[in-house]
């Protein structure tokens, strides 16, 4: 559960990178947070409470969710400017294989290996 609450404390932070456990925790939080505000929708008496609710969740997880796309582009060795290809109907379903593909062992150009193994010759050390 921490992991998947680490993109709140790194709000706004685009640097860096992020494990494929992070963004996915993040996505199951995310998941929670949207049935909880349309079970509440779904009730009668409390559906303008759960439409303003959900609005206000909306907004409040675009740039978290934003940035741990990114990192977690980062960490398969691909720029931020990736997440873009997900607009793109059909092709978009690149940023979803990125999403699944593991991590570049070791450091890359966008910073350290965030499960802190280290590549060094042909074998990795934790």
């Amino acid at each position: 559960m921490e992991l998947a609450l680490e993109p709140f404390r790194k709000y706004a932070d685009f640097s860096g990178r992020a494990r494929r456990r992070e963004f996915w925790g993040f996505q199951l939080v995310l998941m929670a947070g949207y049935l909880v505000t349309f079970m509440l929708m779904m009730i009668e008496s409390l559906a303008i409470i759960g439409l303003v609710l959900m609005l206000f969740f909306g907004l409040g997880i675009i740039v978290p969710s934003l940035a741990v796309t990114v990192r977690r582009l980062h960490d398969v060795d691909k720029s931020g400017w990736w997440y873009f290809i997900g607009l793109l109907p059909i092709v978009g379903l690149v940023l979803l294989v990125f999403m699944v593909l593991p991590g570049t062992p070791g450091p890359n150009q966008f910073g350290p290996d965030p499960k802190g193994s280290s590549l060094v010759g042909n074998e990795v050390f934790a």
